[in-house]
């Protein structure tokens, strides 16, 4: 068991490894695998492979600059998608104890507790006056 650490680390020595982009391909195709599995087609089944095949192409890739670009455009391009879903989140585990409202000039979000009747609000950005229904 020893050897075969020691043989593989000395494979993947100059060889790029695993990152965001290719740890998402491979759950891309596993994702796509499952989906598929009730269908028995050859060509459905082949294309599952490929995300799963280019994930490992990446890994073991050599070319170190190219594939730090392509993870960064991903992360880029992820980011915002990723930010947004954990704010949704945020808002769905406080739906019960704060209520959330838009500032009319500025569209500053604020975030305002439950359970105080008609308030007025005032915006920290912008110092708007608007009133709300908490």
């Amino acid at each position: 068991m020893n050897q075969f650490k020691q043989w593989f680390r000395k494979f993947m020595q100059g060889r790029y490894g695993a990152d965001q982009l290719s740890l998402s391909l491979l759950g891309l195709g596993l994702f796509m695998w499952l989906i598929t599995l009730p269908f028995n087609h050859f060509i459905i089944r082949l294309i599952c492979l490929v995300p799963i095949v280019l994930c490992y192409f990446r890994i073991f890739s050599k070319n170190i600059y190219k594939r730090q670009q392509e993870n960064f455009k991903f992360i880029r391009f992820y980011t915002p998608i990723l930010k947004k879903q954990q704010l949704l989140i945020k808002r769905f585990k406080e739906r019960k104890t704060h209520r959330y409202f838009k500032c009319p000039s500025c569209k500053q979000t604020l975030r305002v507790p439950k359970g105080k009747g008609n308030i007025s609000i005032t915006c920290p950005k912008c110092k708007n006056i608007f009133h709300g229904r908490s």
